[in-house]
């Protein structure tokens, strides 16, 4: 049986490939940028090397059988609804690029030009890329019916974003001081604040 047999597979791999491109579009730049404050440790290296195995088993699922064992049966109209969450995930997270321009950047580092960015999708959440990774895990587990290729990047997000966001939090406080501290208080995490 070839891997991608399914219409929700062949959706996966399109989305796979569109994220990835996203991502190395903005990532080049930022690695050739000056840096003022980094903050990396030893359990940062661990947990983003999870998650980029969480990133990667879905290929290895897709291109073997090696995963099949752990295959299982999924109603259809939740792969659809896997679909609408997962090209949600893509779009949130090509936005959130084009919003933070030159200041993103896939460690904790603060470059001279850093900004705060307080417009487009950051006008109603601090952290959009992280909710586009959520989104992803929700829709690759629900596009992919394998409860490891489908589900791994949630189990290996969830503790990565509990570990990053204060010290994220805390660097950005550390550069912007008050004006952060104001938008924390007009802003949601990953979801938008619904009241003030």
């Amino acid at each position: 049986m070839s891997r991608l047999d399914t219409i929700f597979e062949v959706i996966f791999l399109v989305g796979f490939v569109i994220g990835s491109v996203i991502r190395k579009v903005y990532t080049t730049p930022s690695r050739r940028s000056k840096v003022v404050k980094k903050r990396k440790s030893t359990l940062d290296i661990i947990l983003v090397g999870l998650s980029g195995v969480g990133m990667a088993m879905p290929l290895v699922y897709l291109l073997t059988p090696w995963l099949d064992v752990a295959d299982y049966p999924l109603p259809r109209w939740l792969s659809w609804i896997g679909t609408v969450v997962f090209a949600g995930a893509i779009v949130l997270l090509w936005r959130s690029h084009v919003d933070l321009g030159r200041n993103w950047s896939p460690t904790l580092r603060i470059r001279p030009e850093h900004t705060l960015i307080t417009h487009g999708v950051y006008r109603y959440i601090r952290h959009p890329m992280y909710a586009a990774h959520l989104l992803w895990a929700i829709g690759q587990g629900l596009l992919l019916a394998n409860w490891l290729a489908g589900w791994i990047l949630f189990v290996t997000f969830v503790p990565f974003y509990f570990y990053r966001k204060p010290k994220e939090e805390q660097l950005m406080l550390d550069r912007f001081g008050d004006g952060y501290r104001q938008y924390m208080k007009r802003t949601g995490g990953m979801i938008p604040r619904i009241w003030k």
